[in-house]
């Protein structure tokens, strides 16, 4: 008897190594970044407390670097010192929406060779 054999109307083209690997590869990123996000979520009040005391670092660093005059230099302090629950918002907001994105990147730039 003869069998009739159906052939594909496209070709079965093999799936290269190469592009596995970047699809593994890209599948781990993705699994690196929802890690990063819940690590975040639960870590919140620690990131929080790491944006204060970088703000505490950097608004003096700035002013000092930047206004030279003694009485604009106090002025500029104390005006930093007290516009800082608004500025942790925004460095909240701005952490939440960039930082898993570049320290995933970051991270698997360190492991390609």
């Amino acid at each position: 008897m003869n069998k009739i054999i159906s052939v594909p109307s496209q070709p079965i083209t093999p799936v290269s190594s190469a592009s596995a690997r970047s699809q593994m590869e890209a599948e781990r990123v993705q699994e690196i970044l929802t890690l990063l996000t819940s690590l975040m979520a639960r870590e919140e009040a620690t990131i929080k407390l790491i944006i204060d005391c970088l703000y505490d670092i950097g608004y003096v660093n700035l002013i000092n670097k930047k206004v030279r005059l003694r009485p604009l230099n106090s002025l500029a302090k104390f005006i930093a010192k007290r516009s800082k629950p608004v500025a942790k918002i925004f460095a909240w907001r701005w952490f939440i929406k960039n930082c898993p994105q570049l320290i995933a990147k970051w991270l698997y730039v360190k492991v390609q060779f």
